[in-house]
């Protein structure tokens, strides 16, 4: 990674560079059987898509905070990096109430109607999904997302010195989370290029978020992201450690 970075989104161009096409997030949901795999590429493309739809149709603005209802998944590491391109605050799992936006998964949804700004609904479902219906008072992400630009640029820098995250009460700059991040990963085994942890921890803390996107977006290396993870049993499991080429595992 570019010693440059001083943000998330630093990282992500920085990865699309050195090597677009190897895998980045591979998330899996094992209460549908879901598996998704996504590259550099596909994983910045959707970034982009969803920073335009922040900036643009939802104006959003540096300093606005976007509440993040939703658990670890390969979409919320998606809107946690838009949000960083953008230069808004996500507060994951944060009062909705205290919100400029909220984006909500299908749990969260009446919570999210404290937010009095605009308001953005996923599904979660299996192939990023839309809704059968719109839910009452948002905008169904992947109805919205799609038509977005393949590119994004913002219409004012990013400050790596102004708040970015928002996680388990604790406030991080931008710089903050990427120093944190490369200084964590040797301990998660991240080491580079062909290094791929499998993380099953929640996205509501920073042990989550660092082991299941920002340590291996900052070192180089992927992650195996497992939700209910409790429903697999052990062999399958160590199957799945085995064919995804899993370097080092939290859970």
């Amino acid at each position: 990674m570019n010693a440059t970075d001083r943000t998330p989104a630093d990282l992500l161009r920085s990865a699309l560079a050195a090597d677009p096409a190897r895998p980045l997030v591979t998330f899996y949901d094992d209460a549908t059987g879901e598996r998704v795999e996504l590259s550099v590429a596909t994983f910045a493309n959707w970034v982009a898509k969803t920073a335009n739809l922040l900036q643009g149709e939802l104006s959003a603005e540096p300093g606005d905070r976007v509440a993040l209802l939703l658990p670890a998944h390969w979409q919320t590491a998606v809107w946690l990096l838009a949000c960083s391109s953008v230069g808004v605050l996500a507060d994951v799992g944060g009062d909705p109430g205290a919100a400029d936006l909220v984006v909500a998964g299908p749990d969260a949804l009446d919570a999210g109607l404290a937010c009095s700004g605009e308001r953005v609904a996923l599904s979660l479902a299996p192939l990023g999904r839309r809704f059968p219906t719109p839910p009452a008072g948002y905008a169904d992400y992947a109805v919205e997302v799609p038509s977005q630009g393949d590119r994004f640029q913002p219409y004012a820098p990013v400050d790596p010195e102004e708040a970015a995250l928002i996680v388990a009460g604790a406030e991080h700059t931008g710089a903050e989370v990427v120093e944190r991040a490369r200084a964590e990963a040797a301990s998660l085994d991240l080491t580079g290029p062909g290094s791929r942890i499998l993380s099953a921890l929640p996205y509501d803390t920073w042990e989550g978020l660092s082991a299941g996107l920002y340590a291996p977006l900052a070192s180089g290396g992927s992650v195996v992201l497992c939700r209910h993870l409790e429903q697999l049993g052990e062999d399958a499991l160590a199957k799945r450690i085995e064919s995804e080429r899993v370097t080092s595992t939290v859970r």
